[in-house]
């Protein structure tokens, strides 16, 4: 017979056993170093299998407590005698180890040594399992992702702080690194090693991608759905699995880098290396410029001492003057106490020249009046004309005061009428200073000039200046507006105001807009000073920046910002 004609030792589509004769058993069993095996219709050269764990009565043992019906929880590398090895085996060394097993556990070889066979529930299942998820790339990727014999653990805070952490890390991050889908991967190094190494080392770790996938978990299988509908469902719930350890797997490499990073002591000591470089550095800067500040405090001191010297001089004659003005006032002030004293006993001594039917506490009070308001010199002059003419001056002089008293109100009266007249302000006005307020906010050059300007060229009263207006929008500021007859009468023609309007856009015929689409260095300009104007915190912003910039929409202008923002986040991320 011809080896094309040779029936395969299993058939793997079905993952039932077939039962071949003692032909097979004699072919597996004349095996040496240039014998080929048949597996999945395909002859493969063996390769030197000293790799192979001998097998050994405990494997034997361990093969046949086996469940093939929990085939999926079984060590797949053990079964086939590769635990050493694991991820590490070839495709070559998987095929040989298959075959060992075959020929040590084939159903019909032990049927001839008188070995009872269990059938479909036999041991051998698990061996045949074994090879279709390892000898299949894709199987064997998701069962090493989830080798049940790989260590996860990372080092607890508390071992990081008491271990040497190059003994503690190093073992784990090349234990890990087998995840990487890069080729190669930076290793931890030692406390020698350089500056860029370690950078190196923590920006791949930092940005590790990890090849595991955990669809060898999935505790649904797709292929066992009734319908469309139930496939899908499972594959929903098989995804969520999968992304939720894929997470916990990332969350666990980043825990891992983060523990290191913060425990690591080249990082320590490159801090201080560069703290030394730093303070090196500035401590030459304050050296170098040192003796320039000593210089221009030596200078400075000069100066300030010829300035000082100035100053007390200066100081000292406008003391001198203070005291003599104070000195003068102190004579003043005595000398109109003497001439009130003086007034105030002649009246009193005269009994403040009272007739019959006078008014006694209406001529006390004049009396108290004229000590308050006049002068010294006033006084003495009363104080003569008292002793001279005595009643007729004292009567004379409270006339003179009453007559004072009055003149002075009827100015107060006349200046608030005029003042009055001059801000009478219209509810027209009013709308206008709040407009013309608006367009010119605080740090506009000459505000209230140039609101006093926009008022008068759009008001149909007179001519207003700066000081009216400021004195207008002080006292609009501080009114009560709810309580306010403008209001009243704003709301009162609020409707007529806008029949007005409405009838005035009816009479003007549409025109096609001609804006042209980009923006102008003008209308550019006229944004960016809108913007620095109007910060965030201003209520309706857009709408007032869209006033400044007479040719563009508030829609156009808060498009136009929003494509700045970007083109600076862009040139940003392009010098990072």
């Amino acid at each position: 017979m011809k080896d094309k004609e040779r029936p395969p030792i299993l058939n793997v589509q079905h993952r039932i056993v077939e039962t071949v004769g003692p032909w097979i058993l004699r072919y597996l069993s004349g095996s040496t170093v240039q014998d080929k095996c048949l597996t999945n219709g395909e002859e493969v050269e063996d390769t030197n299998e000293s790799f192979i764990d001998e097998e050994t009565e405990s494997d034997t043992i361990y093969l046949k407590t086996l469940d093939p019906k929990e085939w999926k929880d079984q060590d797949h590398y053990q079964v086939l005698g590769l635990s050493k090895l694991r991820y590490k085996a070839t495709e070559a060394q998987i095929k040989s180890a298959y075959r060992r097993r075959v020929l040590n556990h084939h159903p019909d070889k032990r049927k001839k040594l008188g070995e009872k066979v269990q059938g479909d529930d036999d041991y051998f299942t698990c061996i045949t399992k074994a090879w279709e998820t390892l000898g299949n790339k894709t199987k064997r990727r998701a069962y090493d992702s989830i080798d049940p014999k790989f260590d996860n653990s990372i080092p607890s805070k508390e071992m990081a702080k008491k271990s040497d952490f190059f003994q503690l890390f190093g073992p784990v991050f090349v234990r890990n690194s087998m995840w990487s889908e890069q080729s190669s991967v930076p290793l931890l190094g030692d406390i020698d090693s350089s500056r860029d190494h370690v950078d190196r080392f923590y920006n791949s770790w930092y940005g590790f991608n990890s090849w595991r996938e955990f669809s060898y978990l999935d505790e649904e299988d797709r292929e066992q759905a009734s319908d469309r509908e139930e496939r899908r469902w499972i594959e929903k719930q098989n995804r969520a699995n999968r992304t939720k350890l894929k997470k916990e797997e990332s969350t666990r490499i980043r825990q891992l880098v983060d523990l290191a990073y913060a425990n690591d002591p080249r990082l320590l000591k490159f801090k201080k290396e560069e703290q030394e470089r730093k303070a090196a550095v500035k401590q030459a800067k304050k050296d170098a410029i040192r003796q320039k500040q000593e210089e221009e405090i030596r200078l400075r001191e000069e100066e300030e001492a010829k300035v000082q010297k100035e100053k007390d001089e200066r100081e000292a004659v406008e003391k001198a003057q203070r005291n003599a003005l104070k000195a003068e006032k102190e004579s003043q002030k005595k000398a109109l106490k003497k001439e009130r004293k003086h007034i105030r006993d002649l009246c009193k001594t005269n009994n403040y020249y009272i007739q019959h039917g006078d008014n006694v506490i209406e001529i006390m009070s004049g009396v108290e009046k004229i000590c308050d308001q006049l002068s010294a010199i006033q006084l003495k002059q009363l104080a003569s004309a008292l002793q001279i003419e005595g009643r007729k001056a004292l009567i004379e002089k409270l006339k003179q005061m009453e007559c004072r008293v009055e003149m002075n109100n009827v100015i107060k009266n006349d200046i608030k009428i005029v003042e009055k007249n001059n801000n009478d302000w219209e509810t027209d006005d009013v709308q206008l200073l709040i407009k013309a307020v608006n367009l010119f906010p605080a740090g506009t050059s000459q505000r209230w000039e140039a609101v006093a300007n926009f008022i008068n060229q759009h008001s149909k009263n007179g001519d207003r200046n700066a000081k009216q207006v400021l004195a207008k929008a002080k006292s609009l500021q501080n009114t009560n507006f709810t309580d306010n007859a403008l209001k009243s009468e704003m709301n009162a023609n609020a409707y007529d105001q806008f029949e007005k309007e409405k009838k005035c856009e009816s009479q003007i015929p549409e025109v096609v807009s001609e804006r042209p689409v980009g923006w102008s260095a003008d209308e550019q300009k006229l944004l960016e000073q809108a913007l620095k104007t109007y910060p965030n915190a201003v209520k309706e912003r857009w709408d007032r920046i869209a006033e400044c910039v007479p040719t563009r929409t508030k829609k156009e202008c808060m498009k136009r910002y929003k494509e700045i923002v970007e083109i600076v986040k862009a040139k940003k991320a392009a010098q990072v």
